[in-house]
């Protein structure tokens, strides 16, 4: 008869917090993607920072904002694409 290895203890939301106050407020981390795997040679960045609370809030309005700005423009543009095309 075999034993099956036990699973891990899922973590807890406290030790989960606790890894978070670990990062600074205000932390950037940045990531360049290979422009040898990008059409044309594009530049692509990512732009990671790290907010709490209140100013974290402003930055998912902004985001929530910018995306809706993204999609309006692209929906416009697909339909002129068909249209020309």
């Amino acid at each position: 008869m075999t034993t099956l290895p036990e699973k891990p203890p899922e973590p807890s939301e406290e030790t989960a917090y606790d890894s978070l106050k670990a990062i600074p407020n205000g932390t950037i981390y940045a990531y360049n993607l290979d422009d040898s795997k990008t059409p044309g040679g594009m530049k692509v960045r990512w732009k990671i920072r790290v907010a709490t609370g209140p100013e974290a809030a402003r930055w998912d309005a902004r985001q929530a904002e910018a995306i809706r700005e993204l999609l309006q423009w692209a929906h416009r543009h697909q339909h002129t694409r068909k249209a020309s095309g």
